[in-house]
This record gives C-alpha cells, sequence and structure tokens, in this order.
C-alpha cells in the first residue's frame, strides 16, 4: 500500500491508495500514531482511494480518533465513498469521525 502525505499549511493529509486491510491496515495505523504526534491533532485521512476496509482498517482509524478524543477532537475523514461510510453506519462508527466532503473542506475544518 502507498500512502502519500501532504502538508496544507499546519494541517497533514494523508492518503492511503488500496484496500485497507490486514498487513496494510497495521502498517496505515503505524503511520497514523506517528503522525498524530508530529501532527498536533491537525490531522486528515484523504479516503477517496480506499478501495476496501476490513476491521483491521477499521480499528487502525478507530484507534487514532480515540486518542484524538482524549484532547476533544477527531480524526478529519474526507473523500469517504459510499462503501466506506456504509460500513462506518453499520458499525456504529460514523459517530466517531468528523466526515468532508473532500480534502480542501477538511483542511478548512481547522481554521
Amino acid at each position: 500500500m502507498e500512502i502519500q502525505e501532504q502538508r496544507h499549511g499546519a494541517v497533514t493529509v494523508l492518503k492511503p491508495q488500496g484496500p485497507l486491510c490486514q498487513a496494510d491496515a497495521e502498517m496505515f495505523g503505524k503511520k497514523l500514531q506517528e503522525m498524530l504526534g508530529r501532527s498536533l491533532g491537525r490531522l486528515v485521512v484523504d479516503a477517496s482511494a480506499i478501495a476496501y476496509v476490513d476491521s483491521q482498517g477499521l480499528d487502525a482509524m478507530v484507534q487514532a480518533t480515540d486518542e484524538l478524543a482524549q484532547s476533544g477532537r477527531a480524526l478529519h475523514l474526507c473523500g469517504a465513498g459510499d462503501t466506506l461510510r456504509e460500513v462506518l453506519d453499520l458499525t456504529g462508527l460514523i459517530e466517531r469521525f468528523e466526515l468532508y466532503e473532500d480534502v480542501n473542506a477538511a483542511v478548512r475544518s481547522f481554521l
């Protein structure tokens, strides 16, 4: 799995490409944890290129948003397709994330 990293001022945007499952989910989780420390919580996950997510992929995102929640924040997720939104809704996890249509909207939410 490739994970693109971009900076938009003080906001870091991570864009994983491909399915978010098994070993890739573990790698993504480690990258999220690394970025939480460096980004001061100003972190956006661009999910527009995530083709599929399994329980391990969800767990990686939930761990990051739980860590952010300790300081009153949430993981900003943008570009989530219908499938990812449905999975988040069915699992009851959708309320734990701040969802945005695109990267620009997610980045502006920090202003």
